[in-house]
C-alpha cells in the first residue's frame, strides 16, 4: 500500500485566537491538515521547531515551519490562491488589511482583559487550558485542577501586556460593547465583513471574537445583544464563498462607523502612541483617548506591524474613493503619518 503523501500539521490550542484563525482559514481554502494540541505528549516536538515559544505553530509538508498567524496566511493565500482573501478592488484590500491588524492588534486586548479579569472566566478558561495541557494522560483528571489555577495564577498578571490595567478596562469594555453593536448592525445585510465571502480582515477579526464568545460572560453579552455577530462568530468556524464583495459605496454606511468610532478613536491612536514611545525608547506609552488616560507596556512588535500597514496604504493612495472614506472617519492622518 502506498505511503500517504504528506499534509499540513497544526499544532495550537482551541482557546488560541491565532491557533483558530489559521484552522479557519485552512477550512475555507479546503487544505487538508492534521490537527495536533500542544499538550504534553507533544510539547518535545514543538521545542525541537518552534523559534519562539508561541503558537501556533505550522507545518507545512515539505517539513518547514511558521508560527506568526498574518504571514502564514499570507503565504498560504500566495501557495493556495483559490479562493482568494484579498479582494481585486486594491481599496477593498487596504480595508481588509486594516482589518486584520486592527482584530489581531486590538480586539485581542478586548478578549483578553475580560477573559482574565473576571474570576469566572478565568476559572473556566485554566479548567479548559489545562485539560487540553494533559489530554491523554491517565493522571489527568488528578492534575487538572491544581494546573488550573496555576495557570490563572501566572496568567492574570499579564494583562498589563494586552493593557488591561485599571486605568484602561473601563476603555476596554466600552470598546468591546461599542463595536459589538456597530458588528451587530453591520451583519445584518451580510454574511462577512466586506460581502458575501471572507476576507483577510474576516480571519484577523474573527479570532479574538470567537475567543471572547467562548468564554461566560462576553458570551452572555453577545447572545443577548448581538445575535447576527454571534452568527457571523459561528460562520467562521468553517467559513466559504457565498458571493462577491461588496463596493466601498455598499459597505459605508455601516463600516464607516467602525472606522471612525473603534479605528480612528482608540485602535490608530494606540497604535502611533506605541510607535513614538517605542523609537523614543520609553518602556510605557501613554495617550489621551476620549477624553480619558490610556497606558501599557511599549511593544515593538506593534511599532512594526504600524509601519507596514503604512507601507500597504501607500500602495493604494492615489484611490480617492478609499482617501476619502478614511478622511471623513478621522483614520487618514494616522495611517498616512510618518513615524518618528
Amino acid at each position: 500500500m502506498p505511503e500517504a503523501a504528506p499534509r499540513f500539521r497544526l499544532m495550537g490550542l482551541e482557546p488560541s485566537p491565532y491557533t483558530m484563525k489559521v484552522q479557519s482559514l485552512l477550512k475555507y481554502k479546503n487544505i487538508p491538515f492534521d490537527w495536533m494540541s500542544r499538550n504534553l505528549r507533544a510539547e518535545k516536538e514543538f521545542q525541537r521547531h518552534a523559534k519562539v515559544q508561541l503558537i501556533p505553530l505550522l507545518f507545512f509538508p515539505n517539513g518547514e515551519t511558521m508560527q506568526d498567524s498574518t504571514p502564514i496566511l499570507e503565504r498560504l493565500e500566495a501557495d493556495y490562491p483559490e479562493p482568494s482573501i484579498h479582494p481585486h478592488d486594491r481599496a477593498l484590500w487596504f480595508l481588509s488589511c486594516l482589518f486584520e491588524e486592527f482584530g489581531d492588534e486590538w480586539c485581542n486586548k478586548l478578549m483578553f482583559f475580560q477573559r482574565w479579569f473576571y474570576p469566572a472566566d478565568a476559572k473556566a478558561t485554566g479548567e479548559r487550558l489545562a485539560r487540553e495541557r494533559f489530554s491523554g494522560e491517565w493522571w489527568s483528571a488528578i492534575a487538572r485542577p491544581v494546573a488550573a489555577r496555576l495557570m490563572v495564577r501566572r496568567m492574570v498578571p499579564r494583562l498589563v501586556y494586552s493593557g488591561g490595567n485599571e486605568t484602561n478596562i473601563p476603555q476596554l469594555k466600552a470598546s468591546f460593547e461599542n463595536l459589538a453593536a456597530l458588528l451587530e448592525v453591520h451583519f445584518q445585510t451580510r454574511p462577512y465583513l466586506l460581502g458575501r465571502r471572507p476576507c483577510f480582515g474576516d480571519f484577523g477579526l474573527w479570532c479574538n471574537l470567537y475567543q471572547a464568545w467562548t468564554d461566560p460572560t462576553a458570551r452572555a453579552f453577545l447572545e443577548t445583544n448581538a445575535p447576527k455577530l454571534v452568527a457571523y462568530i459561528k460562520r467562521m468556524l468553517d467559513p466559504s464563498s457565498e458571493g462577491e464583495f461588496e463596493s466601498i459605496e455598499a459597505l459605508k454606511p455601516t463600516l464607516a462607523p467602525i472606522l471612525s468610532q473603534e479605528m480612528a478613536s482608540r485602535f490608530l491612536p494606540w497604535m502611533v502612541a506605541n510607535q513614538r514611545a517605542f523609537n523614543a525608547g520609553q518602556a510605557e506609552t501613554r495617550l489621551e483617548m476620549n477624553g480619558h488616560t490610556f497606558q501599557q507596556k511599549t511593544f515593538k512588535y506593534q511599532a512594526v506591524t504600524l509601519d507596514e500597514l503604512r507601507r500597504k496604504f501607500a500602495e493604494v493612495s492615489g484611490d480617492s474613493v478609499l482617501v476619502d472614506l478614511l478622511a471623513e472617519t478621522g483614520c487618514l492622518p494616522f495611517i498616512m503619518a510618518s513615524p518618528e
